[in-house]
C-alpha cells in the first residue's frame, strides 16, 4: 500500500506524518510518498490534497499535469481527502473569490464552498468537532477555514460547527474545512485508509 500527499504547495509534511501514524495504528504495511509528478500519482492508492492557498495549488496542479489525472483517479474510485484549501478544490461550486481568482476546481464533490468563511489568520481557532461514527469529539483546528455552504446529490454531511458544515463525505471522497493533521488524533486519516 502506498498513500500519497499532494506536495506542490501548502501543509503537506504534517499530513505525511499523520498518514504514517495512521498506517501504523491500523497495522497496515505501507508507505507514504509526496506527489508532485504524474508518475508519483500513478503509484498511490489514496491521496490527500492539503491546506495552503487554493488558487496557487490549482495553478500548480495544472502546471504539473496533475489536475485531470486526479479527477480521473477519483472517478475510478481512488479515495481522496481534501483539507481546507484541498476541500475548496474538491467542490463543484466556489464563491465569488474562487471565480475572481480563476481558481480551477476539481469539481468532484456535490458541494459549494465559501473560502475563508471562518475569517482571516488571526481568527484561527480550535474546537471539538462531533464527527458521525466517532465515539468522541475530534480536535478541529481551523486556520482561514472555508465553510461548506451547501450540499446536494450523494454528498453527506459528516460534521458541523456552530451550524456550519465543516466535513462531508461522498463515496470515496472526504472534504474538511479544518486541519486534522495538526492534531495528534489520526482517526480521520484512518477513515481515509478505511476506504481502500
Amino acid at each position: 500500500m502506498k498513500a500519497g500527499v499532494v506536495a506542490v504547495q501548502g501543509a503537506f509534511p504534517e499530513h505525511v506524518r499523520s498518514l504514517e501514524r495512521a498506517l501504523a495504528n491500523n497495522g497496515h504495511k505501507g508507505s507514504v510518498i509526496t506527489v508532485r509528478r504524474l508518475e508519483e500519482l500513478e503509484q498511490v492508492c489514496c491521496l490527500i490534497i492539503p491546506g495552503g492557498e487554493s488558487t496557487a495549488i490549482s495553478k500548480l496542479l495544472s502546471r504539473h499535469g496533475l489536475h485531470d489525472q486526479i479527477v480521473r483517479r477519483a472517478v475510478e474510485g481512488m479515495p481522496i481527502m481534501g483539507t481546507c484549501a484541498g476541500c475548496v478544490l474538491l467542490a463543484k461550486e466556489g464563491d465569488d473569490e474562487v471565480h475572481k481568482t480563476g481558481t480551477e476546481l476539481l469539481g468532484l464533490v456535490d458541494m459549494a464552498v465559501d473560502r475563508n468563511a471562518f475569517g482571516r489568520q488571526r481568527e484561527s481557532f480550535e474546537a471539538p468537532i462531533d464527527v458521525k461514527g466517532f465515539d468522541s469529539p475530534f480536535p478541529g483546528v481551523f486556520i482561514r477555514a472555508p465553510v461548506i455552504s451547501r450540499t446536494w446529490g450523494r454528498c453527506k454531511v459528516m460534521a458541523a460547527h456552530s451550524g456550519k458544515i465543516v466535513m462531508v463525505r461522498q463515496d470515496n471522497l472526504i472534504g474538511l474545512s479544518f486541519h486534522p493533521e495538526l492534531s495528534e488524533d489520526t482517526r480521520i486519516h484512518e477513515m481515509l485508509l478505511g476506504l481502500l
